[in-house]
This record gives structure tokens, sequence and C-alpha cells, in this order.
């Protein structure tokens, strides 16, 4: 089975993440099949960039996300907007939904959490 998970990159006591698809039975930082994005959790507000059609393209072919990459899938939308693919609506207004959403987010390129 696939599950999109997050493998932990960065150094001693700066993480940030990758989300990818793997096997479910792979290593935390073992091979992965596809890099969908990255997460950085010491920006304020949370850095996260993700390639959705990439995504969805993985949920349809039955992968399923972890319970930590769910959340942040559902705080920032993503889950949202795949139940809308799955009713019928268009992948191009979904995307371009994603990316005007991404856009309106302030992002602070400071990693410092005070």
């Amino acid at each position: 089975m696939v599950r999109i998970r997050l493998v932990r990159v960065g150094g001693k006591k700066q993480p940030t993440f990758r989300i990818v698809a793997m096997d479910k039975e792979s290593p935390r930082n073992g091979r992965y099949l596809d890099m969908l994005g990255y997460y950085n959790p010491r920006t304020q507000p949370f850095t996260f960039e993700v390639q959705e059609d990439r995504i969805y393209d993985w949920m349809n072919k039955g992968a399923q996300p972890t319970d930590s990459v769910a959340q942040l899938f559902k705080s920032t939308g993503v889950l949202n907007r795949y139940e809308r693919l799955k009713a019928g609506e268009s992948l191009d207004k979904l995307l371009e939904e994603a990316e005007a959403e991404a856009k309106s987010r302030n992002i602070n390129p400071k990693t410092r959490q005070d």
C-alpha cells in the first residue's frame, strides 16, 4: 500500500519535511516513489508547498495520507479540494484556487519563532 507521508530533512533541531509518496513498509527516510512537496514548521506561519495535481493523482490511485499529513492537508484545504474533485469539479479550477490560496498566505522568510 502506498502512503503519502513526511520524510524528515534538515539539521539537528532544525526539522523540515518533504511530503512524499512511498510504500507503507519503507523506513521513514527510505526510498520514496515521488516527492510531492515540502513543509517547514519553523516559519511563522508554517511554509507548505505541494504539487496538488500529483497529490490528487496518487490519491486517485489509492494512496492514503498518514494522520499528520491528513491534518496538514485539512488545515490548508487540500482535502476539501480533493473531495470537490471527486464530486466532479474541474481540476484546472481547483488548481487555480490552490495557487491563489498559497499566494495569499503571509509567509515570513525568518525561521525563528519568538
